[in-house]
């Protein structure tokens, strides 16, 4: 099963405050720990979301575009892990691992998602993501 952990933001990430290389350093350990034991899929930190935008999707309209920054941090994402456990209860395990995503001291919270497999919309799907996975899989890495 695959999850995602997704860590909210607070109003130093939205402000693009980097964090500190003490975080920088436990993060990595972390990560290379979930690595060696083989659940890390991928991990990655989102800028502020002053450098985003949303496509918003209306009945009847066609779509439009909010350039960020958006309010309301506690609903925004600042980074993410997606792994590969046997389990909610493991995915929450790796999750209580992890150094708070905004420092000592500093109030976190990680979300944890399960993510849709698309082998339970049918095999047809599933083969047809199968061959989209393939296809990037494939192609050479972009600097």
């Amino acid at each position: 099963m695959r999850f995602m952990m997704i860590v909210k933001a607070n109003k130093d990430s939205e402000a693009g405050v980097m964090p500190s290389m003490d975080l920088v350093e436990a993060m990595g350990k972390f990560n290379e720990e979930m690595a060696k034991a083989g659940v890390l899929l991928a991990a990655e930190g989102l800028q502020a979301s002053s450098t985003g935008a949303r496509v918003k999707f209306s009945p009847e309209r066609k779509p439009t575009v909010i350039d960020g920054p958006f309010a309301g941090t506690k609903e925004l994402i600042a980074g993410f892990w997606m792994i590969q456990v046997k389990s909610k209860e493991e995915a929450i395990a790796w999750a209580s691992r992890c150094p708070a995503p905004h420092g000592p001291g500093q109030e976190s919270e990680i979300e944890i998602r399960k993510v849709f497999e698309a082998s339970g919309f049918g095999p047809d799907v599933a083969a047809n993501e199968q061959a989209l996975r393939d296809e990037i899989e494939r192609r050479p890495a972009k600097p």
